[in-house]
């Protein structure tokens, strides 16, 4: 559960860098709905992803992997999609986005040992 707790916070505070740094991403939410953000986004996580990886494994093998950034961009405008708050424009924003919840939760996994 502590670890769930920590993944949530991690997520709401990758959110927050985006919307900082990355042009083409705006939250406009206040701290308990980045928090619900980062609810949202490790239950897609943890539900929805590893049934798409299952379904579409042959891709994944076809592209040698590739086909997960396809995936983890669904998810990203799955979150878009149920907050309304939330607000990425741009494929090149999805990747930004992509890039700063991945390197955020490696972290994390790395700093907390559990995966």
């Amino acid at each position: 559960m502590f670890h769930f707790i920590i993944q949530i916070i991690a997520n709401a505070f990758a959110i927050y860098l985006a919307d900082s740094f990355i042009e083409g991403v705006e939250f406009a939410g206040d701290i308990w709905l980045l928090l619900i953000a980062g609810l949202i986004l490790g239950i897609l996580n943890f539900i929805l992803k590893p049934i798409l990886k299952v379904i579409s494994a042959p891709l994944i093998i076809l592209t040698l992997g590739i086909f997960t950034i396809i995936i983890n961009i669904f998810i990203l405008w799955l979150l878009q999609t149920l907050l309304p708050e939330l607000n990425i424009i741009g494929f090149w924003a999805y990747i930004w986005v992509l890039i700063i919840v991945s390197v955020l939760n490696f972290s994390i996994h790395s700093l907390t040992g559990k995966r």
